[in-house]
């Protein structure tokens, strides 16, 4: 069993390092709860015109209340923007507490994705998460069996029920598998944050450790790339902080106050909410044309939205400013 005492977090600080952003794609939503597929389009475009790579049917894009119809069009469009390979996209399957492992489940959504030529994201299901510690890596070993490259996904309980934090001996068995290529990391917690990045540093160094913490975006500083649904709201000001970062530009800290206060409001209970938040955001942007959300996924007041107005103007992004 890995026993592990952190590094002293001031010694880890990666300065000039360049940084690789995977931004969770908002689906966008009409009125009538129809998807808004010039407004998805237009959004995956920018994200990836600012620099960031697209990660789309994640849970910022309601992945697990989509039909098997609308994630294959998300699929079909992000790899018509993108091309080949420059996306992340989520391999969700459902189940059920007490469900076994369904190896075949998770092989044909990832068969889905390479159909569009996207990179799997492993998403936690109960069958995966409710296994021994040795079997949760053989699963992942078969996975990569699959696959010649996938991201696997620590997701904390806040976020979804069948999600599991991984203890040090799982984590390093991800390390081992050579088809992982990274994972996202969404505990909110630095210090088991910097565990992984410690291990990583010491045991394979080209693994991605991919922060999911959007209430500690700075994670990157350690040394994190990151996977966040909170970068949907402004990709072009995540990838002006990242260049900041690399360039040495004492402006980084500044921009990224502004994102993480951000961070923090859109990010409260119910977390799921932050969708909704997202969508008033954009709206507000001028980027989409409602601020509807799903009508099974959590919303947020109205009054949320002065409040938002108010960050964005902080920001210099309301439309016309």
């Amino acid at each position: 069993m890995i026993n592990q005492t952190t590094t002293h977090p001031v010694e880890m600080i990666k300065t000039h390092r360049k940084i690789t952003g995977f931004s969770a794609i908002l689906l966008p939503l009409l009125d009538d709860f129809s998807v808004d597929w010039d407004s998805f389009d237009a959004h995956v475009s920018r994200t990836w015109d600012a620099g960031l790579k697209p990660a789309v049917n994640m849970d910022t894009g309601y992945v697990n209340l989509l039909d098997d119809h609308t994630r294959q069009e998300v699929l079909r469009r992000t790899h018509a923007i993108v091309g080949d390979g420059n996306y992340v996209a989520g391999a969700f399957t459902a189940d059920s507490p007490g469900d076994a492992f369904n190896l075949d489940a998770y092989k044909s959504a990832i068969d889905l994705i390479h159909e569009h030529n996207g990179i799997p994201a492993i998403f936690q299901t109960f069958g995966l998460t409710s296994q021994e510690s040795q079997a949760i890596v053989d699963s992942y070993v078969a996975i990569g069996d699959h696959t010649p490259q996938f991201i696997a996904f620590e997701l904390g309980k806040m976020f979804a029920p069948f999600g599991q934090i991984y203890d040090l001996d799982v984590y390093k068995g991800l390390l081992d598998i050579e088809q992982c290529i990274g994972a996202k990391h969404s505990s909110l917690s630095r210090e088991l944050e910097w565990q992984r990045l410690q291990l990583r540093d010491t045991t394979r160094p080209d693994f991605r450790v991919l922060t999911g913490n959007d209430l500690a975006i700075d994670m990157v500083m350690y040394g994190s790339d990151y996977l966040l649904g909170l970068s949907t709201f402004a990709p072009d000001l995540f990838a002006k902080r990242d260049a900041m970062w690399e360039a040495g530009d004492e402006n980084f800290y500044e921009l990224n106050d502004i994102l993480q206060y951000l961070g923090f409001l859109v990010f409260r209970p119910p977390v799921p909410a932050y969708k909704h938040s997202a969508a008033q955001f954009l709206k507000l942007r001028g980027w989409i044309q409602t601020n509807t959300t799903h009508p099974d996924s959590p919303s947020r007041p109205d009054s949320d939205i002065e409040i938002l107005r108010e960050v964005a103007d902080r920001l210099g992004v309301l439309e016309g400013a």
